[in-house]
């Protein structure tokens, strides 16, 4: 008896576990069919207001408007060094000296003969009229003074000319203030002559211009001892330091006007079409990552180039530069803002199909999608102008379009 009521219990456990299994197999059937009826979920955008730029992104190299090198005249040690990388320097600002003893030693030597020359002179001219010649030698000694400054004026200004940094005006007016003075001494030189018996100083004036034309010569490479700057800028490349050797015509350093900077654009050969003189340039550098610098295009490219594995044309724009951060020889991000929508309607480019040569969108109606046409304008990486079909606030399904179809129910979800 014991062993029929252990069976009939066990019989009753099972027939409640079929039992429940059986209701949870049935609300899950229930579940799947119900689940099946419901609309998929599709994930919509909102037609609204955004300012689309249509851009190139490219790099490119920073190069100054206008650049002078300053180089050494003459072979020597950098004895004095006046500027460092990066220095605002005045048009003529020293920039660096050369030891030249030599030099040096060659000027004093022509000096101390002048000295002698005209000592000479002076006694030999003792014997005439005493306060003529006092008078004479009195406005000579000006004069000559003023014909040295004067060729000294003219010389200086005829390296600046050479380097661009003073006018053909300037040097023409030195040179005619030199030519004054060689005329002044030379009327004096007349009138002491008919004091003093031009035979007896004749020997010692020779040896006087000898040693002036010496003095002059050794003056000059004086002169080529100190290296200035051709026009006022930024040095922006320092080639040389205290102590180093440079040979004739050796770099010093370059300086350049950074108030506005060039720009050459790398732009790749199936995008120069876009690019006109005039749009909207954009610079960023990683080297001062958040800054921006702005300009425009100066010019397109006159010719293809390669650039690695690149097909590019050199399209130059001007940038300002007012802070001079931007520097000579950066590699530079480069935007070209070819068109500009601003306040216009936009989409994400996801949201458009292409069907045909015809552009269109799936625009949610109710509970259902709607088909429509649209005509796109500007486009950035991600997003479309929408010039027509839509208005501000419509609601478009997002996805791929063999997804959708026109009239099908959806439950709307918004990324």
């Amino acid at each position: 008896m014991a062993g029929g009521r252990l069976t009939s219990g066990y019989n009753g456990i099972l027939k409640k576990l079929l039992l429940v299994l059986l209701l949870a197999a049935s609300g899950g059937i229930t579940w799947l069919i119900w689940k099946r009826s419901q609309p998929p979920e599709v994930p919509v955008v909102r037609v609204r207001r955004e300012t689309i730029v249509s851009a190139i992104q490219t790099n490119g190299r920073i190069e100054p408007l206008q650049r002078i090198a300053a180089r050494a005249e003459r072979p020597g040690i950098i004895a004095k060094l006046n500027v460092e990388q990066g220095q605002r320097v005045a048009a003529g600002a020293v920039i660096a000296e050369l030891t030249a003893d030599d030099t040096q030693a060659d000027l004093a030597a022509a000096n101390a003969r002048i000295a002698e020359a005209q000592a000479a002179i002076e006694s030999l001219r003792r014997g005439g009229r005493e306060s003529d010649l006092v008078a004479i030698e009195a406005s000579l000694t000006e004069a000559k003074s003023q014909l040295e400054a004067a060729r000294a004026e003219r010389d200086a200004l005829r390296r600046l000319a050479d380097k661009q940094a003073a006018t053909g005006e300037e040097v023409r007016a030195a040179e005619r203030a030199v030519q004054k003075w060689e005329i002044e001494i030379e009327s004096l030189e007349k009138r002491r002559a008919a004091i003093v018996s031009a035979a007896d100083v004749k020997a010692a004036e020779a040896r006087l211009r000898q040693a002036q034309a010496e003095a002059a010569q050794a003056r000059r490479g004086v002169s080529r001892q100190t290296v200035r700057a051709g026009i006022g800028g930024v040095v922006y490349n320092l080639e040389t330091r205290l102590g180093a050797f440079v040979e004739q015509g050796g770099l010093i350093a370059e300086i350049g006007q950074l108030e506005k900077v060039r720009v050459v654009i790398h732009v790749d050969e199936p995008d120069l079409g876009r690019v006109a003189v005039g749009m909207p340039v954009v610079i960023t550098w990683d080297a001062l990552p958040g800054r921006e610098w702005r300009g425009e295009v100066e010019r397109g490219a006159t010719s293809i180039v390669r650039l690695g594995a690149r097909q590019v044309g050199e399209v130059a724009g001007i940038i300002d530069n007012p802070e001079s951060q931007l520097v000579p020889d950066a590699n530079v991000n480069v935007e070209i803002r070819s068109r500009i929508a601003e306040n216009t309607l936009a989409l994400p480019k996801e949201a458009l199909h292409g069907v045909g040569d015809q552009i269109g969108v799936y625009v949610l109606a109710g509970e259902r999608l709607e088909w429509r046409l649209v005509k796109v304008g500007v486009s950035d990486i991600t997003r479309s102008e929408i010039l027509s079909g839509l208005k501000e606030g419509d609601a478009v399904a997002l996805g791929a379009v063999e997804q959708f179809a026109d009239g099908m129910r959806v439950r709307a979800r918004t990324p």
